[in-house]
């Protein structure tokens, strides 16, 4: 068995490539996990959790990687962050105001993704298209740019009335989704939400809230040699080995043939990658 690398996990750092090229974060090494496929692995959970925002070690993880006190009070684990159209910034209430104005304020994205199916989410525009891979989508499509999250928030509750804004995690693991025409999904939503929208532009502004009619559908192909038979999820809370074969990668899970694991839900966990002998 040959250790690969240690540290405190953050979620996988990955590149739209053909295909989308992983590593693991482990503290500030990168460990590229595309090579690994096909090899047996041992992740190895070392019995310890720090906060990823002040290093305090922490029996249990909150809103994936933060202790109790700083899930508390940090903007970043409030509720709209969950709810952006539950935004309280300009009630004055707001956490970390200086956090609201460098993260919420600014330019979001609102798009149309087919992961386990055609689903609607937001965005910063900057995390285009980390956030497509973070999600395990096959197709992605940008349908508005809008002035700042809770705005972005009002518009994907509108047009989640017509369109799913959840993936099936377990479909996503056992196949690739179907194509769909994001196009055509996109003209069928503005037609049908057009007065939403139009009281949305009346409300903040027309230029707050802009139509991308130009942008090209993205096609997003994950590193994978095969699915696993059954999805079973390690938990490394319960037990802290996940070993098996890894087959692929899609999202942020690892797919063994003994089961699949979501390494966000890992994050600021002590962790040990080893390579077994076979």
């Amino acid at each position: 068995m040959t250790e690969l690398a240690r540290g405190a996990l953050s979620k996988m750092a990955a590149q739209l490539d053909a295909p989308v090229q992983y590593s693991f974060r482990l503290g500030d090494e990168l460990l590229p996990v595309n090579p690994l496929i096909g090899k047996t692995l041992r992740l190895e959970f070392l019995g310890a959790i720090h906060c990823s925002h002040c290093g305090r070690k922490t029996k249990s993880s909150y809103s994936q990687g933060y202790c109790y006190p700083c899930m508390q009070k940090l903007a970043q684990c409030d509720i709209c962050i969950m709810s952006p159209e539950r935004c309280h910034y300009d009630a004055g209430t707001c956490r970390e105001p200086s956090w609201g104005e460098q993260f919420c304020m600014t330019d979001h994205v609102v798009y149309l993704a087919n992961s386990s199916g055609v689903k609607v989410g937001i965005t910063r525009a900057t995390q285009i298209p980390t956030r497509w891979i973070d999600q395990g989508a096959s197709q992605a499509l940008p349908i508005l740019r809008v002035a700042t999250r809770q705005q972005s928030g009002f518009v994907e509750d509108l047009l989640r009335s017509q369109v799913a804004d959840k993936t099936n995690w377990r479909a996503l693991l056992k196949g690739d989704a179907a194509p769909v025409d994001l196009v055509a999904v996109r003209e069928q939503l503005f037609a049908s939400c057009s007065s939403g929208l139009t009281e949305l532009q009346q409300r903040f502004g027309i230029q707050a809230i802009q139509p991308l009619s130009d942008q090209p559908v993205v096609q997003i192909a994950y590193p994978i040699e095969g699915y696993p038979a059954k999805i079973t999820s390690f938990n490394l809370d319960k037990n802290p080995l996940a070993e098996g074969t890894l087959l692929g990668i899609k999202g942020q899970y690892l797919m063994f043939d003994t089961g699949v694991i979501n390494i966000r839900k890992y994050t600021a966990y002590q962790l040990a990658v080893h390579e077994l002998a076979v």
